[in-house]
């Protein structure tokens, strides 16, 4: 649907209904198994000689729409589904270093990811470099060493919003012959779209934003125009296997049957298939209808967050600091005027005042805004990052995050832009400051 403008392609990509029994919604296809019409109809969907299924832990028709239409609204070429965000992050560090070598990345990200990065890969023998969002670009190249098959960032880090230069960053990647991983669950498609900056892979969390409604889990990884897949660095793309031969039991490797899509050709057939992170097809269709509001949704809840935003400046008696891209003293506000024109993300962060005992008091006040670790959500959403969502992280890893212990982090729905004003004016009341507004 190339011709086609975002609005439409989130609501019609990667669908035909004649394809269906003319179902005017997407079918859930609750099936594990599929008919074949004897082994040489098995044979040549198996050899990509013929499109069809084989097996849902592997594709299923519903979750094929949602990787089609989300691969078309980041102008990728091939995405595939999976069962969460994680599996989505994990899934392509493994897939990219084939099981071993390094991945450069940043303090500044989410705590699963900082954990999984720390703790969980090296002992499957993938290291990780981490350096600062404010490290120049001397020091990024200084990181890069001979076994670094990655560049892995988010495009809003998490929960500071913190940005990063995409375009310099998929230079240098590629200047060193490895691909920019960005993991765009913050931003979603319809405010940024990394592969149209350089980047390689984009991963998402479509828990969040792209579902929107806090009723589903599933991830999704998208490749964009073919990377050059060295054999030297990446030999896991040429090696040939059994599981990619052709029609004739030749033996192929993935750069040559998938040549087009390599990367998730072998996402699928040997991660999701032996590993199992299937994505339910309840949840893709879950996910479908998030999609089709994804720009009217986030449209709102960055107008909100712009709101709540000047609501927080009055309160200096409560919020000793705001963090924000768009804020005018912010030190990635001519990143946000470069990459976000649309607004820098639904999620902000500021510092409070109190202490904990406050704190527990404001969390518990509020009415309208929940207190839980997602984000993306219709409904705001208010939580204490240190000790939830970045609890994994030690004092001097939250430190060296960039992450102080008074930051709370709002993620903004849908409500009334008053209402939210309201409910954290009385929230304060009750952790003890004046009511002033």
């Amino acid at each position: 649907m190339a011709e086609y403008k975002f609005d439409t392609v989130k609501v019609r990509g990667g669908y035909n209904s004649r394809e269906h029994n003319n179902s005017v919604a997407v079918p859930i296809y609750a099936t594990a198994a599929y008919d074949f019409d004897g082994y040489d109809h098995f044979n040549r969907i198996r050899a990509g000689a013929e499109l069809g299924y084989l097996y849902t832990r592997v594709a299923n028709p519903t979750v094929a729409v949602l990787e089609a239409r989300v691969a078309a609204l980041d102008g990728g070429v091939a995405a595939i589904g999976l069962a969460s965000g994680m599996a989505a992050v994990s899934y392509s560090i493994l897939a990219v270093t084939g099981g071993n070598g390094r991945i450069l990345s940043t303090k500044q990200i989410y705590g699963g990811s900082f954990d999984l990065e720390n703790d969980l890969f090296p002992s499957l023998g993938v290291d990780f470099d981490l350096i600062s969002h404010k490290s120049s670009p001397d020091e990024w190249e200084a990181n890069i060493k001979e076994d670094t098959k990655a560049i892995f960032v988010e495009s809003i880090s998490n929960p500071g919003a913190k940005l990063l230069d995409i375009d310099a960053l998929a230079e240098l990647a590629h200047s060193h012959g490895i691909p920019l991983i960005v993991d765009n669950t913050f931003a979603t498609p319809y405010l940024f779209r990394p592969l149209e900056h350089g980047a390689d892979i984009v991963v998402y969390s479509a828990t969040k934003g792209l579902n929107g409604h806090g009723n589903a889990i599933g991830g999704v990884i998208v490749e964009g125009k073919p990377f050059a897949w060295t054999e030297k660095k990446f030999p896991h793309f040429h090696k040939r296997h059994w599981v990619t031969r052709d029609l004739h039991d030749e033996e192929r490797s993935f750069a040559e049957a998938f040549a087009q899509m390599p990367f998730t050709a072998y996402v699928r057939t040997t991660l999701l298939a032996y590993l199992g992170a299937a994505l339910s097809p309840y949840d893709a269709q879950l996910i479908l209808i998030g999609l089709e509001t994804l720009s009217e949704r986030v449209s709102k809840q960055i107008a909100n967050t712009r709101k709540i935003i000047e609501y927080l400046k009055t309160r200096e008696d409560a919020v000793s600091w705001i963090s924000y891209p768009e804020l005018e003293d912010s030190e990635y506000k001519p990143l946000a005027n470069k990459y976000f024109p649309n607004g820098a993300g639904t999620v902000l962060t500021f510092g409070f005042k109190g202490n904990d005992e406050q704190l527990n008091k404001l969390l518990k006040a509020t009415k309208i805004f929940g207190y839980q670790v997602n984000v993306g959500d219709a409904k705001s959403l208010i939580v204490n990052s240190p000790k939830t969502t970045h609890g994994e992280l030690r004092p001097h890893e939250l430190a060296e995050a960039d992450i102080r212990p008074d930051t709370i982090r709002l993620s903004l729905g849908l409500e009334d832009a008053e209402d939210l004003i309201a409910d954290l004016e009385q929230a304060f009341s009750e952790a003890g400051f004046k009511t002033i507004n």
